[in-house]
C-alpha cells in the first residue's frame, strides 16, 4: 500500500491517527485503541520514502537537519492531515492525525453555553487542556468559528 491508500483506509475506518513505524506494521487509532493493519512490518526505507515523498523542499531540509518535522498534508476529496515525521531507534516513523474538513459548531459538540460566552469576550487568553484526542483543537475551532460568525473583526490565533 502507498501512503494515499493507507490514509484512505484510515479515514474509511474512522481512525483519528495513522501510525507508521520502522519494524512494525502500520497501525490506526480508533476510539483511542491502537490497532494493527493486517500488513507486514515496514522497513526504515519504506517509512522514510513515504514521508519524504509528501514533503516539500523546506520540510525535507528541516527533516534532514533535525530528524523530525511537523507539517500538514492534504489528499483532495479525502481529508487533511497533521503530520509528525520523526526518527527513533528503529528508524523512521510518522503519525498522521486526521483533521476534519468541516468545523463543527458548539451546538453539534454539545458544549455548554459558557463556551459561547467565553468566545464572545473582547479580549483575554483561553486555555483548553486535556489529553491527546480529547477534542481541544475541535473545541477551539468551534469557538473561533462562533466568534467569526457572530462578530465583525479580525481574529488572531
Amino acid at each position: 500500500m502507498d501512503i494515499t491508500e493507507l490514509l484512505a483506509f484510515s479515514v474509511k475506518n474512522k481512525a483519528s491517527d495513522l501510525h507508521l513505524s520502522s519494524g512494525l506494521p502500520p497501525m490506526i487509532r480508533v476510539h483511542g485503541d491502537v490497532r494493527r493493519i493486517n500488513l507486514p512490518a515496514m522497513e526504515h526505507k519504506d517509512v522514510h520514502g513515504m514521508v519524504y515523498d509528501i514533503m516539500n523542499d523546506g520540510q525535507r531540509k528541516i527533516y534532514e537537519e533535525t530528524l523530525e518535522c511537523d507539517f500538514s498534508f492534504e489528499i483532495p476529496n479525502l481529508a487533511r492531515f497533521r503530520v509528525n515525521a520523526f526518527n527513533q531507534q528503529r528508524g523512521a516513523g510518522a503519525v498522521f492525525r486526521t483533521i476534519p474538513s468541516k468545523v463543527l459548531t458548539l451546538e453539534e459538540l454539545n458544549c455548554p453555553k459558557i463556551f459561547k460566552d467565553i468566545s464572545e469576550y473582547p479580549r483575554g487568553v483561553v486555555l483548553v487542556t486535556g489529553p491527546t484526542g480529547s477534542g481541544k483543537s475541535t473545541t477551539l475551532a468551534a469557538m473561533v468559528n462562533h466568534k467569526n460568525e457572530t462578530e465583525y473583526g479580525h481574529i488572531l490565533t
